[in-house]
C-alpha cells in the first residue's frame, strides 16, 4: 500500500483516480479548495484536505504533502483568466514541485495535455494559449528537478465511461480520450517505474493501458 496525494482532488480525472486507487487499497489525501466539495471527495474513499495551493507557500504545502509516496498534480485554473492560469497551472505547481522536494515525496506525475512543449505553436490571440504557456513552463521546470517524475499527455477529455485502452504515440494528433481512462493511465504509472523520465502522450485506442506503457 503507498500513500498518494492527488492536488485538485475535485477534478473529473481526480475524483475517478482517488477511487481507482483507494479501490486498489492505497491511502489517498486529495486537496481541494471548496469546503463544499468535501462529501464528493470522501465518497472516493480518499481523505478530504481543503487547502487553497495558489496561496500556500512552498513550506506549507510541504507540510501537507509530507508522509506521502508519491505526489499527482491535477490541479487547473480552468481557464479562468490568464492571470489566474499562470497562478495556479504554472506557479503553484512549480512550487508543489519544491515542495515534494523538501518534504523528500520523489515520485511526482504530472497531468499535462498532448502537445504540451515550450516551442507549441499555439497562436497568441487565442483562448488556449495561456494554457499552452502555464503547462509548458510547469512541465520544463518538472524536468529540471532531481523528483522521479512523469508527465502525461492526453488528448482531448471526454466524459466517456473508460474502457482500459489507450494507444500511446510520439506524433501528437489531437484526439480524444476519457477522463476515466487519463486516472487509470495515472494509477498505472504509479507503479510502473520504467515511467519514469517519461512524457507520455496518448489517446483513446484499443491496447490495454498496461500494455501500452510497457513500450513508452
Amino acid at each position: 500500500m503507498s500513500r498518494i496525494v492527488i492536488i485538485g482532488g475535485h477534478g473529473k480525472v481526480a475524483l475517478h483516480l482517488a477511487r481507482i486507487l483507494t479501490s486498489g487499497g492505497h491511502e489517498v489525501s486529495s486537496i481541494f479548495r471548496n469546503p463544499d466539495h468535501s462529501d464528493d471527495v470522501e465518497a472516493t474513499g480518499s481523505t478530504a484536505v481543503v487547502a487553497d495551493v495558489e496561496q500556500l507557500s512552498v513550506s506549507e504545502v510541504a507540510e501537507i504533502i509530507s508522509g506521502h509516496d508519491a505526489v499527482v498534480w491535477s490541479a487547473g485554473a480552468g481557464g479562468s483568466s490568464p492571470e489566474a492560469t499562470y497562478s495556479v497551472d504554472r506557479d503553484a505547481a512549480c512550487r508543489s514541485m519544491d515542495a515534494a522536494k523538501d518534504a523528500g515525496v520523489e515520485r511526482y506525475v504530472m497531468v499535462s495535455y498532448i502537445g504540451a512543449r515550450l516551442d507549441h505553436d499555439v497562436p497568441a490571440d487565442t483562448g488556449f494559449f495561456h494554457y499552452a504557456e502555464a503547462k509548458a513552463a510547469a512541465d520544463e521546470y518538472l524536468r529540471g528537478t532531481d523528483l522521479a517524475w512523469t508527465i502525461l499527455g492526453p488528448g482531448a477529455l471526454t466524459a466517456d465511461e473508460g474502457k482500459g485502452t489507450i494507444e500511446v504515440s510520439s506524433e501528437p494528433e489531437q484526439d480524444s480520450v476519457a477522463r476515466e481512462d487519463v486516472a487509470q493511465v495515472a494509477a498505472a504509472v504509479l507503479s510502473n517505474p520504467g515511467t519514469v523520465g517519461k512524457f507520455i502522450q496518448f489517446n483513446s485506442g484499443s491496447t490495454p493501458i498496461a500494455e501500452a506503457l510497457e513500450v513508452v
